[in-house]
């Protein structure tokens, strides 16, 4: 492959892929501020890193290319120079509340007197009140409340890198995400692919951009083939983002002609398509049973480009005739989360045993702790690829929201 970014299935060879290491930011927060940053536990660091490290491992064995997003951010803003490097770091702190005053001034010489790679740690880190030699007067922000620890609040969900962009065929979607705690992940991915010399005139197409109202995340953003999608319209992707990205596609000579959106339940659960539904192999999906109504319906749309350019939408339920027809298949197998067991079920389903890595076809990365999917899998006749998950899983998503793939091979 000679192209940065070529991603055209779910399942291809997976040859290059962009992860975060979790650093400070994961423990950088009390519980009270777990709502606020979309976190239901404190995962304990020197663990988590262990076991992404292993996760890391288990990609290279496998002969991929592994990237990470902090060394690239850096090796970006670098790369473009002082005036990127400026013009980054103001708009950090104007999405951070601080587009100017006497706040937005110390924290800006703070940063600047650091590293690219110190200043992009600490971003991500978060800035704590104590570190600077600076009591903020007169009006304050919201964040420069007086019992509020933090100037700039870590971002602990950045281990999650499939959300912020998602590759789609040889460009991406740069994402603006729904809550604030991670609209400001996606300003990372914007300067990688504008200033990296591995991505910048390279051809790289954005598909849509992170300057948007509506909402789309990454997990919601399915590659079934190089002509199909799959969009999850879920808590974090809203109907009107998929119709923009539906028009910028076909209009764009992308090669994509046809996006399944399917609409799961919106709720933290189950936040985003991946979380209840993966493709593993060419006629394979694992499915958790709890988004499927009576008789294994759930709504889909299929959109395609009519002849007057306008979208055409065609409502179904029948999800494994809609994924039959679209990507031209005989039968297929739906896999269930858990076996099928209601309590199993919801169990593995929250410690993301529906959330599976596939690094080739019928070849998948899981979380270990999943042990009855896992099993299932295998007696579908996968390969599954165990990695540890103690720590990991207490932010919500598994091996596919940890990674965000760059290069596959076509099938």
């Amino acid at each position: 492959m000679t192209k940065p970014i070529h991603v055209t299935s779910e399942i291809g060879k997976l040859k290059t892929v962009l992860l975060k290491r979790p650093d400070v930011e994961v423990e950088n927060f009390t519980p009270d501020m777990m709502p606020r940053l979309l976190f239901d536990d404190i995962p304990y660091l020197p663990t988590a890193q262990k076991e992404h490290d292993y996760f890391a491992d288990t990609l290279r064995d496998n002969g991929v290319e592994v990237l990470y997003l902090e060394k690239l951010a850096a090796e970006a803003l670098d790369a473009g120079g002082d005036e990127v490097k400026n013009t980054f770091l103001e708009t950090m702190l104007a999405e951070s509340g601080y587009a100017a005053g006497v706040t937005h001034d110390a924290l800006k010489e703070y940063l600047s007197a650091m590293t690219t790679q110190d200043m992009v740690n600490k971003i991500m880190g978060g800035i704590r009140k104590n570190e600077l030699d600076f009591v903020p007067r007169g009006l304050v922000s919201a964040a420069e409340e007086e019992d509020y620890e933090f100037f700039m609040d870590p971002m602990p969900n950045l281990y999650f890198t499939r959300d912020p962009a998602a590759s789609i065929g040889d460009g991406l979607s740069i994402n603006h995400m729904t809550f604030p705690a991670r609209q400001r992940e996606s300003l990372f991915m914007e300067n990688i692919i504008k200033y990296h010399p591995r991505f910048a005139d390279q051809g790289v197409q954005v598909w849509r951009d992170r300057n948007h109202t509506t909402r789309i995340e990454g997990g919601d953003e399915l590659v079934l083939s190089d002509s199909v999608l799959a969009i999850g319209v879920s808590q974090r992707t809203s109907a009107d983002a998929i119709e923009d990205i539906a028009h910028n596609l076909f209009s764009s000579n992308s090669g994509y002609e046809k996006i399944i959106a399917i609409r799961i339940p919106h709720n933290h659960a189950m936040m985003h398509l991946d979380t209840v539904f993966t493709m593993i192999n060419k006629d394979q999906f694992t499915v958790h049973p709890g988004i499927l109504g009576e008789g294994g319906h759930i709504d889909t749309w299929t959109i395609t480009q009519g002849n007057d350019g306008e979208l055409s939408l065609d409502h179904r339920t029948d999800l494994k005739q809609v994924l039959k027809d679209a990507l031209h298949l005989d039968d297929l197998d739906l896999i269930p989360t858990g076996n099928g067991d209601p309590i199993i079920a919801g169990r593995e389903q929250w410690n993301d045993g529906s959330n599976t890595l596939a690094i080739a076809p019928g070849v998948v990365v899981t979380y270990n702790r999943n042990y009855v999917s896992n099993e299932l899998l295998r007696q579908h006749g996968l390969k599954v690829l165990e990695v540890l998950s103690s720590e990991l899983s207490r932010g919500r998503g598994g091996p596919r929201c940890m990674s965000m793939p760059l290069v596959r091979e076509d099938l």
